[in-house]
């Protein structure tokens, strides 16, 4: 059986038609930068999200940077974020000059523990990006009010949390901005790189779209100093299609979801935990185990495609090294790194190809490669 871990061939090929034309449309306008797919597609995703603003660029990463730009993050200053994520949430704060202040992570959400971010907070500290880790998101609230009160910025590194929900509300539109991905195995994905930031403030959303375009605010006329980081308008039209079919897509996670738990259910592994007040859209269904490389090594010569998000906690990265931290200083993330391991998933996974993953990893258990 041939598994993808991702499957973007069937999802094209379900909307292939729709996708074809509206790359075709762009094509015959040759309107390639900033063409009209551009504000359909913000708009659409504004009226989905809520009450915010919605500026597209280029990717997720950008949309991050220009969140920091925005609110004018300089060298000097500090950013609380969580050890536990991919690079790019403190990867910008360091760009900027600015220095990143990690706080370790709940062992059953992996998303920042709330309760440990106050003690970090200094006079130095101006904003905290709280990841919605593989789809899930964050403790919102405790994070808002906290910021609250030491009147600093809350950025939602919404990546992988597009169309999930919290209390009612959409991620990305839970804090005073949030960062999405568009990378092509997101949720909602493009065929490229692509990315958006959500914004309440409106003369902070007018700034955003300055800094996207090198700071301008009319043709050669710039205000800020910004830099080129805008969604091209084939990636647009793309999305613009796959929008439409996204609420369903949700769906459909959620119900591979549950029939992952129901199948995966007695066996000594740990599941994906979701809290009962939030969704989660499993931009990766994570699980975790003791001999991680054994039943990594077994499920390839099953062909059973598998990742690890992320082998290396962010403060025992080389590049981080300057921040001082050691091997220790964030134990639960340290963990969940060392056990961490994803399964495919997607909204088109069959259910005949979960049962035959759970085979495998149930054959894995009886050779006793996980303990």
């Amino acid at each position: 059986m041939k598994i993808n871990f991702h499957d973007l061939q069937t999802q094209y090929h379900c909307y292939k038609a729709e996708i074809d034309h509206a790359i075709q449309k762009v094509l015959n306008s040759s309107q390639f930068i900033m063409g009209p797919e551009i504000q359909e597609f913000e708009t659409a995703l504004q009226k989905y999200l809520g009450n915010t603003h919605v500026i597209s660029c280029a990717s997720g990463t950008d949309a991050l940077m220009l969140a920091l730009m925005a609110i004018d993050i300089k060298p000097g200053d500090e950013v609380i974020t969580t050890p536990f994520t991919f690079i790019a949430s403190a990867e910008v704060i360091a760009l900027l000059g600015a220095k990143p202040v990690f706080v370790d992570i709940q062992k059953d959400t992996y998303n920042i523990d709330p309760f440990k971010i106050e003690e970090k907070i200094t006079s130095k500290t101006r904003a905290i990006i709280p990841v919605s880790l593989y789809g899930q998101p964050a403790d919102m609230d405790e994070i808002n009010a906290i910021a609250k009160k030491h009147n600093i910025v809350v950025i939602e590194d919404a990546a992988q949390s597009l169309g999930a929900e919290y209390k009612g509300k959409k991620s990305a539109n839970l804090s005073d901005m949030g960062c999405i991905s568009f990378f092509p195995t997101k949720p909602l994905g493009c065929y490229g790189d692509g990315g958006a930031i959500t914004v309440k403030d409106e003369k902070l959303a007018e700034k955003i779209k300055s800094l996207r375009v090198h700071g301008q605010t009319r043709r050669y006329y710039h205000k800020y100093i910004g830099f080129n980081c805008r969604l091209d308008t084939l990636q647009a039209a793309i999305l613009n299609v796959k929008l439409k079919y996204f609420a369903d897509e949700i769906e459909k996670r959620h119900q591979i979801a549950a029939r992952y738990n129901q199948l995966l259910a007695k066996l000594n592994i740990v599941l994906p935990f979701v809290k009962h007040d939030r969704t989660s859209v499993y931009a990766q269904y994570s699980i975790r185990c003791k001999n991680r490389t054994e039943l990594l090594d077994f499920l390839k010569n099953k062909n059973v495609p598998t990742a690890v998000h992320y082998p290396e906690a962010l403060h025992l990265q080389e590049c981080f090294q300057y921040l001082g931290y050691k091997r220790g200083d964030f134990p639960i993330a340290e963990k969940a790194a060392s056990e961490i391991m994803s399964l495919p998933m997607s909204a088109f996974i069959t259910a005949e190809e979960q049962r035959y993953i759970t085979y495998a990893i149930q054959e894995a258990l009886e050779h006793e490669l996980v303990v």
